[in-house]
């Protein structure tokens, strides 16, 4: 039987984090952190059963590379307490098939943050132990209708909900 489990975090500057790191740990990738010039490698992780960048239509097309992506975000938020990108993590149902849980988490990034302007860099994870999962970062800027970085909105709309 499938179990509801989301939970929403931030990746930030003032709890030491760097949202490249975050990205090379979610997609099981090597990734050079271009702010501090360390390399994170998360390549031999296992359980990264699939991976996905999915970009509003005005999104360069350079931020399919994910490295690309985090570190223009990382050189846009300059301040020490800088939100870089927040995260849903999402249970998937076990019975139904990984082509399934695939369409079901495109079809949820598309419609709740992709439509909204901002870039989602997503990894299904499933270990094997009846607990797939998906970790969604996203981009806390949209992108303006010339693939600029927009400026920061004190409301935005996350998944259906209002918040300020």
């Amino acid at each position: 039987m499938a179990i509801f489990h989301l939970t929403l975090k931030t990746v930030s500057r003032s709890k030491g984090q760097s949202v490249v790191a975050a990205a090379a740990y979610r997609a099981g990738e090597r990734l050079k952190d271009q702010e501090t010039g360390e390399v994170k490698d998360f390549a031999r992780k296992h359980g990264v059963a699939y991976r996905e960048i999915q970009l509003p239509p005005n999104a360069p097309q350079r931020y399919q590379d994910r490295a690309t992506l985090w570190n223009a975000v990382q050189a846009q938020e300059t301040r020490r307490n800088a939100q870089l990108a927040r995260e849903v993590e999402v249970a998937l149902p076990q019975e139904l098939a990984r082509a399934t849980q695939i369409r079901l988490v495109q079809d949820y990034v598309d419609r709740n943050f992709v439509q909204a302007g901002m870039c989602a860099d997503w990894a299904l994870h499933d270990k094997g132990d009846g607990n797939p999962h998906a970790h969604i970062l996203l981009t806390t800027r949209s992108l303006k209708a010339n693939g600029d970085w927009a400026p920061k909105q004190k409301k935005y709309v996350f998944a259906g909900f209002e918040r300020r």
